[in-house]
């Protein structure tokens, strides 16, 4: 796991490694329109996260996610956290805290 000065080059690194597919936060899932599928948080595992913070602007701050989902799709969630974050389930929350 590197740094990476922008989130584009952070994609286009997990994107070269595998990590193809999009998804999306949902309240008590990520959502893959893809595969038409969501997954608990149980039903998948963050294998690398990436911090961005915006210099001026608090919605530029986010986040990316590489993960793997227990049946073996790797993809990333990029989300926004701080003051524009969606509320998320308890289990969401405590799956997306550790990292």
């Amino acid at each position: 796991m590197g740094s990476y000065d922008t989130l584009s080059k952070a994609l286009n690194s997990l994107n070269e490694r595998g990590y193809t597919i999009d998804f999306n936060m949902q309240s008590d899932s990520v959502y893959c329109k893809t595969l038409g599928e969501s997954f608990s948080p149980e039903d998948f595992e963050i294998i690398e996260f990436y911090r961005f913070e915006g210099n001026t602007d608090p919605g530029d701050e986010s986040i990316i996610y590489a993960l793997k989902t227990k049946s073996g799709h790797k993809g990333v969630l990029v989300d926004a956290y701080g003051l524009y974050s969606d509320p998320l389930t308890a289990e969401m929350v405590q799956k997306l805290k550790t990292h």
